[in-house]
């Protein structure tokens, strides 16, 4: 129907429509071509996977508030100091897909939660601010020493040896790396020297025969750690001396002379004290202690057999009870360390009691330093050198001291090369050479006169490298325990500032080490693998 122009309603026929044979109703517009249709299950999970992404990019929009502990590049995977993660917990890594090759270029760095080392750290309030020097009752002639090396207050390892070997104990002491373990075991054991005489009646002839011996596994720690001892005896006219290397007899000789009654302390490398004693140019008989400094590396398969051969010249076994009492242990023993091996109880069980010796340990051992800043960067091997070569241009000289750790020689000398073609003046230190072409190298590198070293693991335990500020790993370390004794060269006591440390991973061996990593410093706990060794070598805590 419809309205005609005087307002009548006109009829119309309602005509109905064909079809045609598609079935579309004729006259009706065609249907659009290429249509495709998505099945409903496909539509579900493009959807979600639309929602997904528009959160993770809220998330990226709105980064952690606060002080960070973990910083990622992708700012969803950054860990603030607030957030903790429960122990059973497994955290979000960074590094979780660091084993697939597009992860390259990815990265997360480790942000320092304090400014100071663990180690300087004053005790907590209600312990008040804990012993001093004087109040530990060491002698007048140490106090003297230790003015001369400009120290006034005692670190926490040494607060916690000091008291503990003065009363005669043997000891397993196991702090952090650059805590002040020198220090710690050094002033007790000359301590114990000063207020126990050597009687009179000593034998002008006969081999020299010390009170006290360091075993070290360097010739370059032995230099180190003898150089502080020596400060410290001076005012007490207590005679040091060091040997290390050189087989031929007139050497050895040389470095055992000293005025009568001979060494007091006496300092040496496994090579040459087995060596001197060897030649009977050395005894042990009248040892009162015995200190066996880096334990790890002293009992690895180079030294281990060296060293059990030390050990059974010494005075060690325990004497016989008497009528007036118990036996007594003859020979005091200390081993120190960051990381004690797991072998050492075994070792040590041939020669003493080991279950008589007490542990000292810091709270801080095993732990990554939580002052200094350290950055792991998924690298392929191609890349490593322009990175290296970027950091080095980014970091001058006048900031500090460099330590770029390899794992072979033969990696040390060919960096050495490229580092010479871009006219970058540096030191390398590798184990093929010569202990004193090692330790002149080591010197020039401690007095400033180069401030970049390319060198292998054999900087990375004992030496003092307080000026060092920052530490490449162009190499990522092959265990936990050597990426603490590398990082352990910044952030030293006495450095001036906490340093850093900047790793290239590049290795998918390399990833398993860097997960295990940046869950301890998600946790806040210690790395893992390495308190057992401790336990094991010490069941008495007393």
């Amino acid at each position: 129907m419809a309205l005609s122009r005087g307002g009548a309603v006109a009829a119309f026929p309602l005509v109905p429509r064909r079809l045609t044979a598609t079935g579309a109703a004729e006259g009706a517009a065609p249907p659009p071509e290429n249509v495709v249709r998505v099945p409903w299950a496909l539509r579900v999970r493009l959807q979600r996977a639309a929602q997904r992404r528009e959160r993770k990019q809220g998330e990226a929009a709105a980064p952690p508030t606060g002080k960070l502990l973990l910083r990622s590049r992708r700012p969803e995977l950054s860990q603030p100091r607030w957030q903790t993660v429960g122990r059973w917990e497994q955290p979000q890594l960074v590094s979780a897909g660091w084993k697939h090759r597009k992860a390259c270029g990815d990265y997360f760095q480790l942000e320092p939660s304090q400014a100071a080392a663990p180690a300087l750290q004053a005790p907590p309030p209600d312990a008040g601010q804990g012993p001093s020097f004087e109040e530990m009752g060491l002698q007048p002639a140490l106090l003297a020493g230790l003015g001369g090396l400009s120290i006034s207050r005692p670190t926490a390892v040494q607060r916690i040896t000091i008291p503990a070997l003065r009363r005669g104990r043997s000891a397993l002491c196991a702090a952090e790396t650059g805590s002040g373990k020198t220090l710690a075991y050094l002033l007790p054991l000359l301590d114990g020297l000063l207020s126990r005489p050597p009687a009179l009646e000593v034998e002008a002839a006969g081999p020299p025969a010390p009170r006290g011996l360091v075993v070290l596994p360097s010739r370059e720690l032995a230099l180190q750690v003898g150089a502080v001892a020596a400060v410290l005896c001076r005012p007490a006219g207590l005679h040091v001396r060091g040997l290390t290397g050189g087989g031929a007899a007139g050497g050895l000789r040389r470095q055992l002379r000293a005025p009568p009654p001979g060494p007091a302390v006496l300092l040496g490398t496994p090579g040459a004290l087995r060596e001197a004693l060897r030649r009977r140019f050395l005894a042990l008989e009248r040892l009162r202690w015995m200190v066996l400094d880096e334990a790890d590396t002293l009992m690895d398969d180079s030294f281990a057999g060296i060293l059990e051969e030390i050990l059974a010249h010494a005075p060690l076994a325990v004497d016989a009870p008497g009528p007036s009492g118990p036996g007594e242990e003859r020979t005091q023993v200390v081993v120190v360390g960051a990381t004690f091996p797991t072998g050492l109880s075994q070792t040590l069980g041939k020669f003493t009691d080991v279950g008589q010796f007490v542990t000292l340990a810091t709270q801080s051992l095993h732990r990554l330093p939580p002052h200094v800043h350290q950055k792991f960067v998924r690298i392929k091997g191609q890349d490593k050198l322009p990175e290296l070569l970027q950091l080095l241009k980014d970091h001058p000289a006048s900031s500090g001291a460099i330590i770029i750790f390899c794992k072979s020689a033969s990696t040390v000398n060919w960096l050495g090369y490229i580092l010479d073609d871009h006219k970058i003046k540096h030191l390398r230190l590798q184990g093929q050479m010569s202990a004193a072409a090692r330790a002149d190298i080591f010197a020039l590198f401690q007095k400033g006169d180069v401030s970049i070293l390319v060198c292998t693991d054999l900087a990375s335990r004992g030496l003092d490298t307080s000026s060092v500020q920052l530490v490449v790993n162009y190499d990522f370390p092959d265990t936990l325990q050597d990426y603490l004794h590398r990082v352990g060269r910044v952030g030293r006591v006495g450095s001036k500032t906490p340093g850093a440390v900047v790793s290239f991973v590049t290795h998918r061996w390399d990833v398993d080490l860097v997960r295990k990593i940046e869950t301890a410093a998600r946790k806040r706990t210690g790395l893992p693998g390495m308190d057992s060794s401790i336990n094991k070598s010490s069941p008495n805590r007393g």
